[in-house]
């Protein structure tokens, strides 16, 4: 680039004045302070447009925060109702198993004390039935035995016994049956 310099005629003599771009050294010293002040305003508006963006940044994640807290401390809560709610199934879980011990204990009990009587009242029975089947055994031995005997004395006494003596016998026999049967 060509630098241009002007000459301005003054009456006291010459003074050359320096010009780039076709501007002057005063022209230059207006543009700088021009673009100073641009960028004094722009560069002072970013700062705080940046300083707004992280505040409002901040605020967004303090916001997140409190809701990741709120958050906690209702999962917090519900665990702990959770657990509150485990422990009082537990608790009711146990008791019913303590129940149906203890109700299972009172029907063992209970059906050994039933099975205690049912043999009982079985032998009792059993034994009332052998006790009758001995009775009618007796009693049909007897009867055996008495048909037997009565027949052997009839034959023997046939035998032996005139006329006379059977007929007194059968009499005899005859009044001895009237007074059992009566």
């Amino acid at each position: 680039m060509a630098e241009t310099i002007a000459t301005t005629a003054a009456a006291g003599g010459e003074h050359a004045e320096p010009v780039l771009l076709g501007l002057g050294a005063e022209s230059w010293v207006y543009v700088s302070v021009s673009i100073f002040l641009i960028l004094a305003v722009v560069l002072g508006k970013l700062p705080q447009r940046i300083a707004q963006g992280l505040d409002a940044r901040i605020a967004a994640v303090k916001r997140q925060l409190d809701e990741a807290k709120a958050v906690r401390a209702e999962a917090e809560a519900l665990l702990k109702e959770a657990m509150a709610s485990r422990e009082a199934a537990t608790k009711d879980a146990e008791a019913i198993v303590a129940r149906a011990h203890s109700e299972a204990a009172e029907l063992v009990a209970e059906s050994q004390k039933a099975a205690a009587l049912t043999i009982e009242r079985r032998t009792a029975a059993a034994e009332a039935k052998i006790a009758a089947a001995e009775r009618a055994a007796e009693a049909d031995l007897r009867a055996d035995v008495a048909r037997r005997v009565t027949a052997a004395a009839a034959t023997l006494i046939a035998a032996k016994a005139d006329k006379a003596l059977q007929g007194k016998l059968t009499d005899d026999a005859i009044a001895g049956l009237e007074r059992r049967l009566h």
